[in-house]
């Protein structure tokens, strides 16, 4: 089983605006330390990615700190997702670094979601995935206000997995 730990960002923005956003988010990731992220376009229309030598999460607390003194310092960045580890869309394999890893992240008592997001990916069924992933896991389950999320991101033949909190997604406000 292939899977890289690495810090990643899963950045979206509107279509068409993926070049304005690269600028953006370097600019956003060398401000908060990074001198040299690795920022890459995805064939998928507004989805970027980031490789930064600083840990995704804390990327989030710094860029809400800037977010603070200024509410309007994004233009073109929507979304920004930590991403905990990367594999290829497999089935066993997404469980396999869910059953293995969950714990570092989710505490015993912590509820828990299942946050599934497809593109290009027709292949895996939606309610077999979940089922598959959290069969394993023992924590309660809380759709509505879980203190934890596992977020699987499949993205054609990559997928991305992330352990979060609900507040370690980045969700900025329309720009229309």
């Amino acid at each position: 089983m292939r899977e890289a730990k690495n810090f990643n960002l899963l950045v979206s923005t509107s279509r068409y605006n993926e070049t304005n956003a690269r600028a953006e988010l370097w600019f956003t990731l060398f401000i908060t330390g990074d001198s040299y992220p690795i920022i890459s376009n995805l064939e998928f229309l507004g989805l970027l990615t980031a490789l930064s030598n600083i840990n995704a999460k804390n990327v989030i607390t710094k860029i809400k700190e800037i977010l603070k003194r200024d509410p309007n310092f994004f233009k073109f960045i929507l979304k920004i997702v930590p991403i905990d580890y990367v594999c290829e869309t497999n089935l066993k394999i997404i469980s396999q670094i869910v059953e293995r890893h969950y714990n570092q992240f989710i505490d015993k008592t912590d509820t828990f979601k299942i946050d599934l997001k497809r593109r290009n990916n027709d292949v895996i069924d939606r309610d077999r995935l979940i089922e598959y992933v959290a069969k394993n896991i023992k924590n309660q389950v809380d759709l509505e206000n879980p203190d934890k999320i596992i977020r699987i991101e499949l993205l054609g033949n990559s997928c991305g997995i992330a352990f979060l909190r609900p507040d370690e997604i980045l969700r900025l406000k329309s720009k229309n």
